[in-house]
């Protein structure tokens, strides 16, 4: 592989007021890899209907969700909100799709997953992405197992729910940092420690959904962890795994929430691009 295919359009992007830079990030993660010269290669977005929507959510939160009358991640009942999330979804199953298409990697940069719930938003998340890729593999006959590696620092609450809900235990394999270590410094090096043998506990799936999320930094007002070389370490991890294990991963940039003096997220980029740099080590010829 010459160049990483990476899944952006800029109807993804929308300005919402709000602590979380999520919604505007993915842009700022392109142009950052693109002023780098980083070996990707953009790819169209597919948007996703509420159709595919709805294979994760209940009919009614959906419709619901577009026509502004219930609330959005971010709190508000913005249709440019939902509009942007037929993107960020799409972008995380063309990724999927692709990587096991091409049995190494895909990337989607975007953020606003797992806290999406069966019926309901929650912490900027409105509509599980994650749970819906892996639907939507299953649809299409691509895989008959699939892992969700979701390494934010937040428990995926959302994630777990639909899967209890649609009854999909034997369908996804789902790890969730958050509900797998305290994460404070001191058990920093032995949550890394394990990490290879979760992700040996994927081997028979069909593709990894990996949230390469930033907030389990140590700096992180949202999280409080992991170092910038630990965070490093653990991409190196997931990408080695994966690479010797002949395990296609997708994965996104989910949070981060780390702000500049002067309001910029630098601090942020600094360290997707560190997760760009382990995924060009492991895949890139």
């Amino acid at each position: 592989m010459k160049l990483l295919p990476v899944f952006y359009d800029q109807q993804m992007i929308c300005d919402v007021k709000s602590f979380s830079p999520s919604a505007a990030k993915p842009k700022a993660v392109i142009d950052s890899w693109l002023k780098d010269r980083m070996p990707i290669a953009l790819r169209a977005v597919s948007p996703a209907s509420n159709e595919i929507l709805k294979l994760a959510h209940a009919e009614s939160y959906v419709d619901g969700v577009f026509a502004g009358r219930e609330l959005n991640g971010f709190g508000t009942r913005e249709p440019i909100v939902a509009e942007t999330c037929r993107y960020t979804v799409g972008a995380m199953i063309d990724a999927t799709r692709e990587a096991i298409s091409n049995g190494k990697v895909a990337i989607a940069p975007v953020a606003g997953f797992h806290h999406a719930g069966y019926a309901d938003a929650f912490g900027y998340c409105t509509f599980n992405g994650l749970v819906i890729a892996a639907l939507v593999m299953k649809r299409e006959g691509l895989a008959n197992r699939v892992a969700i590696l979701d390494l934010d620092v937040h428990e995926g609450d959302g994630t777990k729910e639909i899967i209890e809900k649609l009854g999909l235990d034997n369908f996804i394999v789902h790890h969730s940092l958050g509900y797998a270590v305290n994460p404070v410094p001191e058990n920093a090096d032995i949550y890394l420690s394990l990490l290879p043998s979760v992700i040996d506990s994927m081997k028979q799936c069909d593709v990894v959904l990996y949230q390469a999320s930033a907030d389990p930094h140590v700096d992180d007002p949202l999280g409080g962890f992991l170092t910038t070389e630990q965070l490093r370490e653990r991409d190196r991890i997931v990408f080695e795994s994966c690479s010797r294990m002949g395990l296609p991963v997708a994965w996104n940039i989910a949070g981060g929430y780390q702000k500049d003096d002067d309001g910029g997220i630098s601090k942020i980029l600094q360290l997707h691009h560190a997760t760009l740099e382990e995924c060009i080590a492991n895949f890139v010829d």
